[in-house]
């Protein structure tokens, strides 16, 4: 009772200071251009309560406006137009990350895509631009075909557990990629632990899902209450998350001195020939044995890997079944051009992608259609700016809609319809329309496009290469129609 009474108490001064700061601001700024046009919120507190948490990327869509919050202001761009402008062609001014403090909480201030502007994140982004630019992405290749082939394995055996294969496929590629590391099962100590704190941290990070951005002094209630004990488990849990997996790697690394030889490491794991598989962790730990690299760089490497594991790709893998089952025409006509070009001896592989172009129009539409984080991550105003007349203040949190951009229907006919012949040319050959919105704007951009690009693209070529899918069907042969449900959070998936 007694800290209930502290958290109430708190929140009340919070609001008092709120009002205060609110009078001092709104004395100032004579001249300035106009801020731009937002839904009328209730008075000194503004929108503050009124953030949409359900389905928010649609509510964006139609107010697309900015929002006054007690110590945020938030910015939404629906069209692409404004993106490309302000986070592309002002990108030195919109590449921050707004200061939330449920970030910190969680821990997942340590997460690249989170991180701010600044040197450390450059650090990071220089590693990554090294690791994972185009040509560099073709290492990964056998690893992300290795572990599509076992997803199509699984599916043969258990074609009704597709949605676990499909979460086993996004668990495993990741964690093969960056540690060496093969995933059993759920069951696993590392995937449990990840996954949990993923799931419920994710969905803290919706504009308006926590009290704690509005009022940052209620950070100062003790962890044994509400958001704050939340935040306090999926920091443990995420702090496993980055640890686990890299000593993991550490203890594959056995030390070994000749007495006829200089220094060298190698690398043994638990499998049966005694031999562990290339990573972006394990090739670091072999530099650093060897001297070649700093702590600093061993920092950046961690936080790396398990960012580059927290985002992955399940919802795409989730969406593409329910499109193919719930629109057979465009799979027959994938199907075919499969048969066509690569016959039915062999599986699809990557060679093949430019010779596919109906794959290729796929994978767009898929993105396109069902974006799996429909808001993106915000980007932030470094200084005031003017746009169209309009004023934006230093600290705007500035989201980019990527559902509404990829729904606006003055770019794409019927845009809640999945049609990947958008795509494609009257001579059937790809048109120009080659941006995937889905992987962000301007520096902060995904780094891992290429990565994700391939392991999403293989996934459906060999898939509709090997099986046909439909919607289940009951007792009597009746079609079990599919709710449309996604969802929520800044990375949404379909409810299968």
């Amino acid at each position: 009772m007694a800290l209930a009474i502290l958290e109430y108490s708190i929140l009340v001064i919070a609001v008092v200071l709120a009002l205060v700061s609110f009078r001092l601001v709104s004395r100032g700024g004579k001249g300035q251009p106009p801020h731009p046009p937002g839904p009328q919120g209730l008075p000194f507190i503004g929108n503050v309560f009124g953030f949409p948490t359900t389905k928010p990327w649609v509510a964006y869509a139609e107010w697309g406006r900015i929002y006054h919050t007690l110590r945020n202001k938030i910015l939404i761009l629906n069209n692409r137009e404004d993106a490309d402008e302000l986070l592309e062609r002002r990108s030195q001014n919109y590449s921050g990350r707004p200061k939330f403090p449920i970030v910190d909480l969680m821990g997942w201030n340590s997460n690249m895509g989170l991180m701010d502007y600044d040197e450390e994140w450059k650090y990071h982004r220089k590693i990554c631009q090294q690791t994972f630019h185009r040509k560099a992405a073709i290492f990964y290749q056998p690893i992300q075909t290795r572990k599509v082939h076992e997803f199509l394995a699984s599916l043969l055996a258990r074609p009704d557990k597709f949605q676990e294969h499909c979460r086993m496929l996004a668990i495993s590629i990741p964690m093969a990629t960056m540690y060496g590391y093969d995933v059993k099962s759920f069951e696993d100590p590392f995937i449990e632990v990840a996954e949990k704190g993923q799931r419920l941290g994710n969905s803290l990070l919706v504009p308006g899902a926590t009290l704690l951005n509005a009022f940052p002094i209620l950070c100062r209630i003790p962890p044994v209450l509400g958001t704050q004990k939340f935040a306090a488990e999926i920091r443990k849990m995420t702090e496993q998350m980055q640890k686990l997996p890299v000593e993991y790697c550490r203890k594959a690394l056995v030390r070994t001195k000749p007495e006829s030889a200089p220094l060298s490491f190698t690398l043994i794991t638990e499998q049966a020939d005694g031999s562990a598989k290339p990573s972006f962790v394990t090739s670091f730990l072999e530099r650093q044995a060897s001297g070649n690299a700093s702590d600093e760089e061993a920092m950046a490497v961690e936080r790396i890997a398990a960012t580059v594991y927290s985002g992955n790709a399940i919802s795409a893998t989730k969406s593409f079944f329910y499109a193919m089952a719930t629109c057979p025409e465009f799979q027959e006509k994938a199907q075919a051009e499969i048969d066509r070009v690569i016959g039915q001896e062999r599986l699809p592989d990557y060679n093949d992608r430019e010779s596919l172009p109906y794959i290729e129009a796929m994978y767009r539409e898929i993105l396109r259609w069902r974006p799996p984080g429909p808001l993106g991550v915000p980007h932030y105003a470094a200084s005031d700016d003017v746009y169209h007349g309009y004023f934006i203040p230093n600290g705007t949190a500035v989201f980019a809609n990527i559902w509404a951009m990829t729904h606006n229907e003055r770019v794409y006919q019927e845009p809640s319809k999945f049609n990947p012949e958008r795509f494609l040319t009257s001579d059937g050959k790809l048109n120009s329309d080659d941006r995937v919105l889905a992987y962000g704007f301007g520096r902060r951009v995904c780094v891992g496009q290429h990565v994700a690009s391939a392991t999403m693209w293989l996934f459906i070529a060999t898939l509709l290469a090997t099986f046909d899918i439909s919607k289940a069907k009951d007792e009597l042969g009746n079609e079990i129609d599919i709710d449309d449900g996604y969802t929520d959070g800044m990375i949404r998936s379909v409810v299968l």
